[in-house]
């Protein structure tokens, strides 16, 4: 009789998901809550990995307490933190450059860099009119494209929870 004995070392590959401050306060908008609360339950249990920039959480510091502290219940080795670097900077640059967004949007252009920097799995937004939009999105990924970058993947939060 022979046995054969798998051992799996590697815990399953969670989604990275970058998520802008848009989600943060969907949690609490009537229009927007059941998305970002289920999204923020996927954090919680551990589904999938909460991408936090330091640009978020500057963001977040002028928010309301209640948006603030949505992350203090989450498990910290499920949060992954990542900076706004010189090349996500250059990133953002280039988008305004190429005409994606205005430099008034530059905080959107921002968002969107690091997470392509980073190598999200998907950037999670409720800004449907400079992220999660279909035409920006393919200008997005063009620009990504031109300078050597990946393309991203850009959603609401009811596009990526599971089904």
């Amino acid at each position: 009789m022979n046995l054969l004995l798998v051992f799996v070392t590697e815990e399953p590959m969670r989604q990275r998901v970058y998520v802008d401050t848009s989600v943060f306060g969907g949690y609490f908008d009537e229009n927007f809550q059941d998305g970002s609360i289920q999204l923020f339950e996927h954090f919680k249990r551990g589904n999938k990995i909460l991408v936090l920039s330091d640009l978020i959480l500057r963001e977040l510091e002028l928010a309301p307490s209640v948006v603030r502290n949505l992350t203090t219940d989450l498990p910290k080795d499920k949060i992954e933190f990542v900076t706004f670097n010189e090349e996500s900077h250059m990133l953002a640059k280039r988008y305004i450059e190429e005409e994606v967004v205005t430099k008034k949007y530059i905080l959107d252009a921002q968002h969107i860099a690091i997470a392509t920097v980073y190598h999200v799995d998907v950037l999670v937004s409720w800004n449907f009119k400079h992220i999660v939009n279909l035409r920006r999105i393919q200008l997005y990924n063009s620009t990504n494209l031109k300078y050597g970058y990946p393309f991203i993947e850009i959603r609401s939060p009811k596009e990526i929870l599971d089904e």
